[in-house]
């Protein structure tokens, strides 16, 4: 049983059947001689609970002798300082979820119910779409293709820095049913995407698939965008947009969202979803059977059901904002409104740039801050009783003031 060497593996003899030759000067390290003339190297160890193993090193000339005999070293060095099992940790890497396969996981899970939102309730399923926006645009482009397993802090610190600097910024038609979608990076977006992300990875602790979660304890960019407000003059610069000679041409449902989305603090998809029977305009409110923090009544002002009075109406469609080629609601509001803010000349301004603007004039007027949480349907704030039948005095005033306060400014 000579030393393995180049020239020892390729005199090896040929056989009708698969044999072994050992290397004289390293126990374990050995290379099989196939029949079809191939040589494959191995090292044959030991675990630390005694069984056998045996696991193949790469094959004769794709490497060569001395660094097949390395890896032996490595392999064998590993089993026996840190007690590790190389055979079984490769074929648990072999098995091991990727990032992407990870997330295609956890949607399911979610769309089953079985994922909890912040309200301890199923995550509902425009929250879903939304996570499945950041996992599409963000998550599977940058660590989709990395084992769940091998995730580690740098990582997730290098995924923070290159949303944030706008690696995965793009403006495609990937929202649903093609609507033109303006995918961001910047801090808040990498913010946003990252504590979802650890959402995530949360959920493959709780199923076993790794042990800690490489999120925890890393720190998030600040997310300044939710800082953002109008001044009178982008309001003034939106309302152009809304009533030039362009908007003539425009889909209704486009503009008469876009109007709601300025004159009530609601969300884009409150809007987008706001049915006619939820419209209460005897009591001045909107009574929301389902939002983010559940059955909501908002108050509304004067203004908004102006807008209203003149929205586009599909006898057996129950939306404000209806579909426009067939039954169910307009999905386009939120591609038009980066439309409308290219028309306006604004940059960086959201439908939740509406919403901070909308609460941030209610505290110009000098409402308190719980008013006007009650006006936006924040957890905690929001007037969430289905059987609520009449607001408070002061809310409906509160309303009407601020979306006087926003049509004024707006021109």
């Amino acid at each position: 049983m000579p030393k393995l060497t180049k020239a020892v593996v390729d005199r090896a003899e040929l056989r009708a059947k698969q044999y072994t030759i050992w290397c004289s000067e390293l126990k374990g390290f050995g290379a099989y001689v196939h029949p079809t003339g191939s040589r494959t190297y191995f090292v044959d160890y030991r675990s630390r609970e005694g069984a056998r193993r045996r696991m193949t090193i790469g094959r004769h000339g794709v490497i060569t002798t001395e660094q097949a005999r390395k890896l032996a070293i490595e392999t064998m060095g590993g089993v026996v300082l840190q007690r590790a099992d190389p055979l079984l940790e490769r074929k648990t890497r072999r098995k091991s979820l990727t990032v992407a396969q990870l997330c295609d996981q956890y949607l399911k899970a979610a769309e089953k119910g079985v994922i909890l939102g912040r309200s301890r309730r199923p995550k509902k399923a425009s929250t879903i779409e939304i996570d499945k926006g950041r996992i599409a645009r963000h998550i599977k482009p940058l660590l989709g293709t990395k084992l769940v397993i091998d995730l580690d802090r740098a990582d997730i610190v290098k995924f923070i820095r290159d949303v944030t600097t706008g690696k995965t910024a793009r403006r495609d038609r990937s929202g649903k049913n093609g609507n033109r979608v303006l995918v961001t990076g910047g801090a808040g977006t990498a913010a946003r995407t990252t504590g979802f992300l650890g959402g995530i990875l949360t959920y493959a602790v709780g199923e076993g698939i790794i042990t800690s979660n490489p999120v925890r304890g890393v720190t998030l960019p600040a997310d300044n965008v939710r800082d953002r407000r109008l001044t009178a003059d982008e309001y003034r610069f939106i309302g152009s947009a809304l009533t030039d000679e362009q908007s003539e041409i425009d889909t209704p449902q486009a503009i008469t969202g876009a109007w709601l989305l300025a004159l009530t603090g609601c969300r884009l998809g409150e809007i987008s979803m706001l049915q006619w029977d939820e419209v209460d305009e005897v009591a001045g409110c909107f009574r929301l059977k389902d939002s983010k923090s559940g059955p909501s009544v908002r108050p509304v002002g004067r203004e908004a059901f102006d807008v209203l009075r003149k929205a586009v109406r599909v006898p057996g469609n129950p939306y404000v904002l209806p579909a426009l080629r067939k039954a169910g609601h307009y999905n386009g509001l939120a591609g038009a409104w980066v439309r409308f803010m290219e028309r306006a000349g604004l940059e960086g301004v959201t439908p939740h740039t509406m919403r901070h603007s909308y609460a941030s004039v209610g505290g110009d007027l000098g409402y308190a801050d719980s008013t006007i949480a009650a006006m936006l349907g924040h957890a905690g704030g929001t007037v969430t009783s289905r059987y609520v039948h009449r607001l408070d005095a002061v809310l409906v005033a509160a309303a009407n003031q601020i979306s006087g306060e926003v049509k004024r400014q707006m021109g």
